[in-house]
């Protein structure tokens, strides 16, 4: 195997993009995250210290080991688990006479001449050929050792795809291979690898090969479900992946249904179930107020609200009351469609705890989402005699320190708010019940900052809500360490929403929909993506939407509410809104969940194609709240992406929120889906949760078992796949 400077020498900074390398992100991508850089750098204007080079291990200098970083590789062990994305056929030759283009084939051949090119632009241009053909070898990109191994005369493998060329046959940037008539073609399939700029193919073999040769792998899976199953041991799966034998084709392999992709996934799952009954269990040996339900203030509640709970609610709301009045600390995911009553369902949770004179908090991730809960759920609790506290950054200091006081006296039992709740002045010594909202946009420390808030040396039930629905086979898999309450129906008298879909040449009939429903008394939002222009992106902005529609309709009074206004702005635009005062709110994307204006009947969303499925849906359930017929339009422009068209398509044609989250998780993948970057839970790297959701049930039985009667085992597979990471689970 090679030293490490010999690998580090495969590494060509003036070589092509590597094959497997991330595509470079999309326009708007790069706008947001330089936007995010700029506000970081502004908040911070200290220079962030400069990361330590990492340290490599034998044949893998820093330089190296910190491009491998890149792809969550830090050693040996991690090699054998970075699986080839695809395979390249390099065992037979193929005649130049019978290519075909769009195939990729291995042509051995006699360079014939060779020379840079100025025009069109310069490029490095060799004309090439075997028995029977010539063919034209293009590099835009080259660097002189290419030029000296196509000098005149020099017999060469080249592999890749055959075009039609303006003179015949050609490749662009084919791999080249120097070689002597007569020399051994490779005896298996060319793995190709996930890689990054500056790691080439060449060096990732390598050391993936050594490291198949030197690192242990245990077989942990019980050897009777693995018998049963036909699978073969995970050394053979890995070994059979990495360097396939030479009866096997590329199709064989690809499509990942292969008996050694299924033993690799099945131990990828098995590692995540193991790690996530873990912290279930690790979370029953803690403490919690036990708070049997006593039906004193619960029942008030649900004798003076003017609708009765759906069958779903009254399910789920059994469910946490049981939790509730156990010894051990509840953690429990409440999750349910747009306006399927969750935040009801959360007030009798948060009363259960004050019918024992403990104290119960509701967090959101946004100001206004929690000042909409804090209106909802004052004007249900005070009239039972309870006050609810308001806690945001934007309070004045008086107001805001009288709150905290009479909190950490126990004065006050109930309180809504922002992450303000978990700062370190805030002190709740009775703090028995904690409701997260939109759980997954709270980060793992932001969670655990809030259960930590408990007293006694207890820790609070944790109710976490979540406005996305989640289909079955990805709770089973990511939420294997909670409970979880489904809110499927939704209650009756609500209001079906029309969907349309609108070229944005349209724009101007669009607006005078906005006007006659504002004169019959309705009233309407127009969402838009940005704050101010990009140069990037050319967006209709909310700034200039609000600007456009405040002149196009003067007999009608518009208000503007986004991320950048003073919280004090937002929700006194909020409140006239709310109040009737305006007839038409361009927003942000700051109205995603929680705002509920029945009055509200139609909603207009600019450049639709730009928001995410969940997000579409979300801003669709802001309108359909009371009485009136409700309309959502989304005005998209042409062209669109693939994945755009896929979105529109799936919002035209579905209104069930599970449907459309089965939907969106084809399109986006679990772990965008959920958030897992934010949740701390392992995301997964080759088991598809829809193609594999036989294997998640096998995963989850395997995983009790070995928890049972071998820890060791559960040890070694979650060692394998997460190393450190399962710990975050325990948040």
């Amino acid at each position: 195997m090679p030293s490490s400077s010999s690998t580090d020498s495969a590494l060509n900074p003036e070589a092509p993009a590597p094959e497997g390398s991330a595509p470079a992100a999309p326009a708007s991508a790069k706008a947001e995250a330089k936007a995010e850089t700029k506000a970081e750098t502004k908040a911070d204007p200290k220079p962030a210290p400069k990361a330590p080079a990492r340290r490599g291990w034998p044949g893998v200098g820093p330089q190296l080991a910190d491009r491998l970083a890149r792809l969550d590789i830090f050693c040996p062990a991690d090699l054998v688990l970075h699986l080839p994305l695809r395979y390249e056929d390099e065992t037979r030759l193929t005649p130049l006479v019978d290519a075909r283009p769009g195939q990729s084939v291995v042509c051995e051949v006699e360079v014939l001449s060779c020379e840079v090119q100025q025009r069109p632009r310069r490029q490095l241009v060799a004309r090439a050929a075997d028995q029977g053909g010539e063919i034209t070898l293009r590099f835009v990109n080259f660097y002189p050792g290419q030029q000296k191994q196509l000098a005149p005369g020099a017999r060469l493998r080249v592999f890749g795809e055959v075009r039609h060329g303006f003179f015949g046959l050609e490749m662009i940037h084919p791999r080249l291979k120097p070689v002597h008539q007569g020399d051994a073609l490779p005896a298996s399939l060319t793995p190709v690898y996930p890689t990054t700029a500056g790691l080439a193919q060449s060096a990732l073999r390598k050391l993936t090969l050594r490291a198949l040769a030197h690192v242990s792998v245990s077989e942990d899976l019980p050897e009777t479900l693995r018998t049963r199953l036909g699978l073969p041991t995970l050394k053979d799966a890995l070994h059979l992946l990495h360097a396939p034998p030479p009866e096997y084709r590329a199709i064989d392999l690809e499509d990942r249904q292969h008996p050694a992709w299924q033993r690799i996934k099945l131990d990828e799952l098995l590692a995540q179930q193991i790690s996530l009954r873990r912290a279930y269990a690790a979370r029953r040996i803690l403490n919690a107020p036990a708070l049997p339900l006593k039906n004193t203030l619960t029942q008030a509640l649900l004798a003076q609200l003017p609708f009765a709970l759906t069958g779903a609610q009254r399910r789920a709301w059994g469910e946490i009351a049981h939790d509730v009045g156990s010894p051990h600390p509840m953690q429990r995911l409440l999750q349910g469609d747009v306006g399927s009553g969750k935040t009801c369902v959360a007030a009798l949770a948060m009363l259960q705890a004050a019918e024992h004179g403990r104290q119960a908090v509701l967090m959101a991730p946004t100001e206004i989402l929690a000042e909409q809960h804090y209106r909802k759920l004052a004007t249900w609790l005070e009239p039972l005699g309870l006050e609810v506290a308001w806690l945001s950054g934007s309070r004045r200091k008086k107001a805001r320190e009288e709150t905290l006081g009479r909190l950490a006296r126990g004065e006050l039992l109930l309180a809504v708010g922002t992450h303000a709740l978990i700062e370190d002045p805030v002190t709740l010594p009775l703090l028995a019940v904690a409701v997260v909202d939109e759980q997954h946009r709270f980060g793992v420390r932001q969670r655990l900052a809030l259960r930590e808030k408990g007293g006694r040396g207890e820790s609070p039930h944790m109710l976490m809500m979540s406005a996305t629905p989640i289909p079955r086979t990805l709770a089973m898999s990511y939420y294997a360490d909670l409970d979880v309450s489904v809110l499927d129906e939704l209650p009756p008298g609500r209001t079906p929403i029309v969907t349309k879909l609108v070229a944005d040449g349209r724009r101007d009939e669009v607006i005078e929909r906005v006007r006659q429903a504002c004169l019959t008394g309705r009233q309407a939002y127009w969402v838009c993506p940005l704050i101010e222009e990009s140069e990037t992106l050319q967006l209709q902005t909310a700034q200039e939407t609000f600007e456009m529609l405040s002149a196009a309709l003067p007999d009608l009074r518009v208000g503007l509410v986004h991320g950048r206004l003073r919280n004090e702005e937002k929700s006194t635009t909020m409140g006239a809104f709310i109040s009737g005062e305006l007839q038409v709110l361009v927003a942000t994307t700051v109205i995603e969940v929680g705002v509920d204006v029945p009055n509200a009947s139609l909603m207009v969303i600019e450049h639709a194609e730009r928001f995410g499925l969940a997000q579409l849906h979300q801003l669709r359930g802001r309108v359909g709240r009371g009485v009136h017929e409700s309309v959502c339009i989304l005005i998209f422009s042409q062209p669109l992406s693939q994945t755009g068209r896929e979105r529109l398509k799936a919002i035209y044609e579905h209104t069930d929120g599970f449907v459309i989250a089965r939907e969106d998780l084809r399109i986006r993948g679990p772990g965008e889906f959920i958030g897992a970057r934010q949740s701390g839970v392992p995301l997964l790297r080759y088991a598809d949760l829809d193609a594999d959701a036989v294997l998640v049930d096998l995963a989850r039985d395997a995983a009790e078992t070995l928890l049972q009667h071998k820890p060791r085992a559960a040890d070694a597979v979650t060692e394998r796949w997460f190393g450190g990471k399962a710990a975050l689970l325990k948040a």
